[in-house]
């Protein structure tokens, strides 16, 4: 089973037993509470459902207990709370422009669209294979995308900042959210240009997000920083001693530059510019979560992480601020900073890509070019998900499914936009194939070497370098096709 399973089960036995006081201090297991309150209190609440099931599941000290019915509970409230990513997607489906002809329903860009986002090939392996509620979670991601999209944006407000108590990566799409709001709410008119009338500002709209984000900040934080405990919770949510990478390098920025210092290692021992007794040995490749220093390029600092991505946030952020082109370019903004987050983040996990792919999901049933985008991000990101299910028995699962999303969203995005050029280059395509071979070797001829014994991460290393090129080149490709379309060329002089 995924240590996940072990993880909520330690966290349903905490929030159960202990009092609020202890929550974020009790440590008996490795897995210590490490989500926001609200979800603390999510898994208190399903332990009072949980103790129906099986009572043993609930008790601290059952370090890595399993049962039949511990696993049929937290299967069954994933399923259950998965209701709520329906209903979203739902939402999302009546903002979407219908007026694109089809022949049939099975065309139409709002089937398409539930089809990519219910059966998206990601969110299926980590929620129902590997469990996780990321189903949930990004369920008020998408809800409060809809809410903004239908001009509630109040509704949206509150909405993300509860999400945002939940689960904190989400903080990473924050500027997104809070550039938005301000200029398409608390701005209530544009000029004739589309520019920004200073005086159409709201105070009034201001003071009523700054209520919402208040009010849930104080119901989830307040009980905490009455206690005295609120460095705990912050230290618990923000670990830095984690180190750079997960114990799974996340096909990021961050992993290419990781190969590059293994690379250079390697080359140095064989000129022997490096003493070989100095290094440590698989310092980044050993599979723990921990820090690490880079033996030839600079080692890497969360002050620095959190520097690139601002950096790269800034530009969309901008074309948000002064060509706000509507829910469009929210959405684009969106994106963008879910990628660039996740391309320079500090301890990245590999499912934090979901989190770029699934709102892309809106847009590239608008656009041939965001489709083209979105195939290669979804294809490459997903099969960078495919080490989180490495045992035999699930091989053949995870390739079949992945086929079936894979060939679903080619064809129904080829006729979607079929009077228009094709969504893939020639070396966009060849670059996609290449993940079939990658999957052989790393799958069936490597397990069959002598290497396994010796070099064990060499498919980790593998796929998630390889994927790291293809996402980093849809991030690229997005923000050129974003940059373009809001900055007008010039005319050329007579």
């Amino acid at each position: 089973y995924s240590t996940d399973f072990e993880v909520h089960r330690n966290w349903l036995a905490i929030t159960h037993n202990l009092p609020l006081s202890q929550w974020y201090y009790e440590a008996t297991s490795e897995w210590t509470l490490d989500y926001p309150p609200f979800f603390a209190w999510f898994e208190y609440v399903l332990s009072h459902i949980a103790k129906y099931f099986d009572p043993q599941m609930l008790v601290v000290e059952n370090l890595n207990y399993t049962s039949r019915a511990t696993i049929f509970f937290q299967r069954l409230s994933v399923i259950f709370t998965d209701t709520l990513f329906i209903y979203a997607v739902h939402e999302c489906c009546k903002c979407i422009n219908g007026k694109r002809a089809a022949k049939d329903i099975l065309e139409k860009p709002t089937f398409i669209l539930a089809v990519l986002l219910l059966w998206n090939f990601g969110l299926l392996i980590v929620d129902h294979i590997h469990f996780q509620y990321n189903g949930f979670l990004f369920g008020l991601m998408l809800l409060s995308v809809a809410r903004l999209c239908q001009k509630r944006y109040l509704e949206g407000a509150l909405i993300f900042a509860v999400l945002l108590h939940f689960k904190h990566i989400y903080v990473y799409v924050a500027p997104a959210y809070g550039v938005y709001l301000l200029r398409s709410y608390c701005f209530t008119a544009n000029n004739a240009d589309g520019s920004l009338k200073w005086r159409s500002f709201s105070f009034l709209h201001v003071t009523l997000l700054g209520l919402i984000v208040c009010l849930v900040s104080a119901l989830s934080l307040g009980p905490f920083l009455v206690l005295g405990q609120l460095p705990q919770v912050i230290s618990r949510l923000f670990p830095f001693k984690r180190g750079l990478c997960h114990a799974y390098w996340a096909p990021n920025f961050w992993a290419l530059y990781n190969a590059m210092d293994k690379a250079l290692t390697i080359l140095g021992l064989k000129c022997n510019f490096l003493d070989g007794t100095k290094i440590p040995k698989a310092s980044m490749t050993g599979g723990l979560v921990q820090e690490f220093q880079h033996t030839v390029l600079p080692s890497v600092t969360p002050l620095v992480t959190l520097i690139c991505t601002f950096i790269a946030i800034l530009p969309s952020v901008f074309c948000l601020w002064f060509k706000p082109q509507g829910p469009r370019g929210f959405l684009q903004c969106l994106v963008l900073c879910a990628l660039s987050s996740f391309m320079f983040g500090w301890h990245v996990h590999e499912k934090a890509i979901l989190l770029a792919i699934l709102p892309l999901s809106l847009l590239c049933i608008q656009r041939a070019k965001d489709a083209g985008i979105y195939l290669i991000l979804a294809t490459t990101g997903h099969f960078s998900l495919f080490p989180l299910l490495f045992t035999t028995p699930e091989l053949p699962i995870k390739i079949l499914l992945m086929l079936l999303f894979t060939v679903y969203s080619f064809s129904s995005l080829k006729s979607l936009f079929r009077r228009e050029k094709p969504l893939l280059n020639w070396l966009e395509t060849i670059y996609l194939i290449q993940l079939v071979p990658l999957e052989i070797f790393c799958e069936i001829i490597f397990p069959l070497t002598s290497w396994k014994q010796h070099f064990p991460f060499v498919p980790l290393l593998l796929t998630s370098v390889y994927c790291a090129l293809g996402i980093t080149y849809a991030w690229l490709k997005l923000y050129v096709s974003v940059l373009t379309e809001r900055i007008p060329v010039r005319q050329k002089a007579e």
